[in-house]
């Protein structure tokens, strides 16, 4: 592989649903995007292990993985979001230097307040618990209808 070729990043989210069905989600300090709680794995750590860390960064939570929901890549700008349905495992909510609200949405609340390409990461989770789905975006929108739901 040549010094330029092209590289991706990869991220992780977590799709934690409570027993209303309600999505925990967090609200970026940078942006005032609302998000799932996750973010860019680090080069020694394992998938599930940034999973825990990031959420627990964002959210002052603990959680454990169940199943892989959905792979969304980024076309715009190469990164790979691979997002994961959790339980709690304990921890308090809080926010952090990353994060300014912690809140459980309702599906409707996640289509208000999120980005298409942000949202359909926790409805895909609602919907197809048992079923990865793959997806394409530009970091707004879905550029792809799903495979493997």
């Amino acid at each position: 592989m040549s010094a330029t070729a092209p590289r991706h990043s990869v991220s992780v989210a977590a799709a934690v649903i409570d027993e209303q069905g309600r999505a925990l989600a967090i609200r970026r300090r940078d942006n005032g995007h609302w998000e799932p709680p996750g973010g860019v794995l680090e080069l020694g750590e394992t998938i599930h292990d940034g999973l825990r860390r990031e959420v627990a960064e964002e959210t002052g939570l603990q959680v454990e993985p169940d199943a892989l929901t959905g792979v969304y890549k980024n076309m715009t700008h190469g990164i790979v979001a691979l997002v994961f349905r959790c339980h709690l495992t304990g921890g308090t909510e809080q926010t952090s230097s990353e994060t300014d609200r912690v809140a459980w949405l309702t599906p409707d609340q996640i289509r208000d307040r999120m980005t298409e390409a942000y949202a359909v990461r926790l409805l895909d989770a609602l919907t197809n618990p048992d079923h990865p789905v793959i997806r394409a975006h530009d970091g707004v929108h879905i550029l792809t209808t799903p495979t493997g739901a």
